[in-house]
């Protein structure tokens, strides 16, 4: 029975890593107690084109692409100012000693669920990993929730900050942690939180920064799973799907209006 009492409160991410995502790992470990992390391989930029592709053409796939490749040049050259964001809101953006990760190849696999399995957790809670089949949601043994860096469902997608800025809504830079079904960010909405971005913030950072004001809602939707008291909010506003900028269309709208 002890052994039981203490699965029902753990607590699982799902994720391909990343400094924000650490962030918020290490925010609720602090609240809420030991993370086990199951850390997939990151999808390919060969399968991620193909895909895009077939969904949106050629066209936009290859201008996506472009402002991906722009974007992780530009973690370099803004290096400092993301140091200086991680400094200012007392960002742990790195694992800490003894956090336990597990390592599988996709968040669909068969390995990712038998670590799931293995743990008996209290909830799962998704973080930048790929988008779970109805095969794996099926198979899944307590609630699972999805941290998305923008405001559901008017951005769902990527990119939901830069997308609010770009389109002169600043009232809605923020991020949403909501059930997950087999839509992309369509589960029903438990939390959200509202920011504004600061000078010097762009593409690069928008993620650090909405991850510093939304650690009180995961640690929040988290506990509320863990406790049985999960409610979802119905916000008033309009459903669109978001994709990466293409590289025209961000340099464009960075010239044109200051939103990099």
């Amino acid at each position: 029975m002890a052994s039981a009492d203490k699965n029902s409160a753990a607590i699982v991410v799902v994720t391909e890593g990343g400094p924000h995502i650490w962030a918020i790992v290490n925010a609720i470990a602090d609240r809420l107690g030991p993370i086990s992390v199951i850390l997939e391989n990151p999808e390919s930029k060969k399968q991620l084109l193909l895909g895009r592709a077939r969904r949106q053409g050629w066209l936009q796939a290859v201008g996506q692409l472009g402002t991906m490749v722009l974007t992780r040049l530009g973690k370099r050259f803004f290096a400092g100012h993301a140091a200086w964001l991680i400094s200012e809101q007392k960002l742990e953006t790195e694992p800490k000693p003894g956090q336990k990760i597990i390592h599988v190849s996709s968040a669909n696999a068969a390995d990712c669920l038998q670590a799931i399995a293995d743990i008996r957790p209290g909830v799962v809670l998704l973080a930048g990993c790929r988008l779970l089949s109805r095969q794996t949601l099926a198979q899944m043994p307590c609630p699972v929730l999805n941290y998305h860096a923008g405001i559901a469902p008017k951005y769902r997608g990527m990119n939901g900050g830069y997308w609010a800025l770009a389109s002169d809504d600043t009232a809605n830079f923020g991020t949403t942690v909501h059930l997950v079904d087999a839509g992309v960010d369509t589960g029903g909405i438990l939390k959200q939180a509202r920011g504004k971005p600061k000078p010097g913030d762009t593409i690069s950072s928008y993620a650090l920064r909405q991850a510093a004001f939304s650690r009180d809602i995961c640690i929040e939707a988290v506990r509320d799973a863990l406790a049985g008291k999960l409610a979802t909010i119905k916000p008033d506003l309009p459903s669109k799907q978001w994709y990466h900028p293409t590289i025209w269309f961000y340099l464009w709208t960075g010239v044109r209006r200051g939103v990099w």
